[in-house]
């Protein structure tokens, strides 16, 4: 099979890669005997060849590629990481660990100045609800249904959607609740303010309901990822913060996905001015790079670990490589302009482009996001809003959307597909150009699955 040049210096250049990778690799969410993995060879800026074609990303891989593929910069910023110290133990101190942690504090909202490093973003819900609990002395753990958290132990049993059910039960103290979705509101809600007071009240309705003295935390995600890019109604996010102070509730926002660039701003709380007490964050802070993640703490919770040890830690918090991949990425950021590079890209080509889709389309029921993180919801009926598959639907059941998908291959566009949806998320280096051309190419493929819509 082909390989980079670079990786042919590495692994044995007779093997098959294919093979290989069915032979001895497990797959995550995956039926082993029943995936086709694609072969990636290459990639650059907004595109990567698989299987010996070139694809215009729409997905950013697991919407973690914000910076774009092989940002040189940021390549050689790790190839010179390569020649310090390796490896430090997190009870040290090492300069780019320093340095990653008061630059991620220096863009994060006011007040939030310290960061304890993980490996990733299942690993940063699991240490945020940990020091939650402890810094609060309760239990419970308030989460949506509609969310994903990751898929540790403890991050899966706060996570609502679906991927849970196969890990209950989970640990205990975690309730779930229905956040705000205006296209299709658990409230009846005829307009976004009305969806905000309904979704607040049935808030409030759950809280007193567990008990305010018994919950340390609410956990949401600022701008719901792959459960659909779903933008909190103005007011919302200002209202969980008020009811999170009025009961002594920490709030912590999963900023993982939504993150360093991909709503247009450093992170999407900044959206609406609202300061959490934690922050997670991973995949776009050195766009996956280097596995990093990381919690962004507000000082009363530093304060709760001042004269008490906090009872948690990872061997590689803080890794030296992965700091220094995340200080050479937020540089990059500042210097490139790519937050505000994503805002305009999310204000002045995806919005208006893809707003022409759904007027273009019957297929299509509903756009909504910002940045470089969007969603469309395909539908049967606009009218009702009928999906265009069910719910978890496979087989003969996801026929349209198996098409869409193979249409949006053939027109060489890679798709992040959720159930009914197609996001729209490439990285945020995308150029206005590519960002058009794919619009165009998402175009044929809609047009491909029309039928489908009465």
């Amino acid at each position: 099979m082909t390989t980079t040049t670079a990786t042919a210096n590495i692994v044995d250049p007779t093997r098959d890669a294919l093979a290989d990778d069915h032979d001895h690799v497990f797959h995550s969410w995956s039926a082993q005997d029943q995936i086709s993995p694609a072969l990636v060879t290459d990639a650059s800026g907004s595109r990567f060849t698989a299987d010996g074609t070139e694809y215009l990303d729409f997905s950013s891989q697991l919407v973690n590629v914000n910076i774009g593929y092989q940002h040189p910069r940021l390549v050689e910023a790790i190839k010179a990481a390569c020649d310090d110290v390796m490896t430090v133990s997190p009870a040290m101190a090492h300069a780019a660990r320093s340095e990653a942690a008061r630059l991620v504090a220096e863009v994060g909202p006011d007040g939030m100045d310290h960061v304890f490093f993980t490996n990733g973003g299942a690993e940063a819900i699991e240490n945020a609800t940990r020091m939650a609990r402890l810094h609060t002395g309760r239990q419970k753990v308030l989460a949506a249904y509609r969310s994903y958290h990751g898929a540790t132990a403890g991050a899966i049993t706060v996570t609502g959607e679906p991927r849970r059910w196969a890990s209950e039960p989970g640990y205990p103290g975690v309730v779930h609740f229905w956040g705000p979705y205006p296209y299709r509101s658990a409230f009846h809600s005829t307009s976004p303010q009305e969806e905000t007071e309904r979704a607040l009240a049935h808030l409030a309705a759950t809280i007193a309901a567990e008990g305010p003295h018994t919950i340390a935390a609410i956990v949401l995600e600022t701008v719901v990822g792959t459960n659909g890019i779903l933008v909190p109604p103005p007011g919302y996010l200002e209202g969980v913060r008020r009811l999170c102070d009025e009961h002594g509730i920490l709030y912590i926002a999963d900023e993982v996905m939504a993150g360093f660039a991909r709503c247009g701003e450093w992170f999407a709380v900044d959206h609406w001015g609202v300061v959490p007490d934690l922050i997670t964050f991973a995949k776009g802070v050195n766009s996956g790079y280097v596995p990093i993640g990381g919690v962004l703490m507000s000082g009363p919770v530093v304060d709760s670990f001042r004269e008490r040890p906090y009872p948690g830690g990872l061997t590689y918090s803080g890794h030296p490589l992965a700091c220094a991949s995340a200080v050479a990425s937020i540089r990059i950021m500042h210097e490139e302009g790519i937050v505000e590079h994503a805002r305009h890209l999310g204000q002045d080509v995806f919005g208006p482009g893809l707003r022409e889709l759904a007027a273009a389309h019957p297929v299509v029921g509903d756009v909504r996001g910002l940045g470089v993180f969007w969603a469309l919801e395909l539908v049967k009926d606009r009218a009702t809003r009928e999906p265009l598959v069910p719910p978890g639907a496979t087989g003969a059941d996801n026929a349209p959307m198996a098409e869409f998908t193979a249409a949006c291959k053939k027109a060489g566009l890679w798709p992040f597909i959720g159930g009914n949806r197609t996001h729209v998320v490439p990285p945020a280096t995308i150029t206005d150009e590519d960002a058009r051309e794919g619009l165009e190419r998402l175009d044929a493929a809609l047009g491909s699955v029309d039928r489908y819509a009465s």
